[in-house]
């Protein structure tokens, strides 16, 4: 179990299905911001959304669960992750940033 003084996990994700044009990345900032993640969401060309969350291992593992289900109009057909990665600690909040 991860506690305060946990070193932060830095977890990369792939999410497929209709994931785009569903307010998705607006959905991700909420949710990681809401958990106290850093790090970032963006489109990308192949119409997966692409994220890396970076916080306290439960929290990222939450917001990998909830990126299961997803805002209510999208279509989540498959989350992959992979990490740990090397997190950008200079984060300071969790960003939308520009389609891959």
């Amino acid at each position: 179990m991860s506690g305060p003084d946990s070193p932060p996990a830095a977890i990369q994700v792939r999410i497929y299905g209709r994931v785009q044009g569903v307010w998705f990345r607006v959905w991700t900032v909420t949710e990681a911001t809401d958990l106290g993640l850093t790090g970032w969401v963006r489109n990308c060309a192949d119409g997966s959304v692409e994220a890396l969350f970076v916080g306290l291992p439960a929290d990222v593992e939450m917001m990998i669960a909830k990126c299961h289900e997803g805002p209510p109009s999208a279509r989540v057909d498959d989350v992959v992750h992979w990490g740990p990665s090397k997190a950008p600690l200079e984060d300071t909040e969790f960003r939308q940033l520009s389609s891959a």
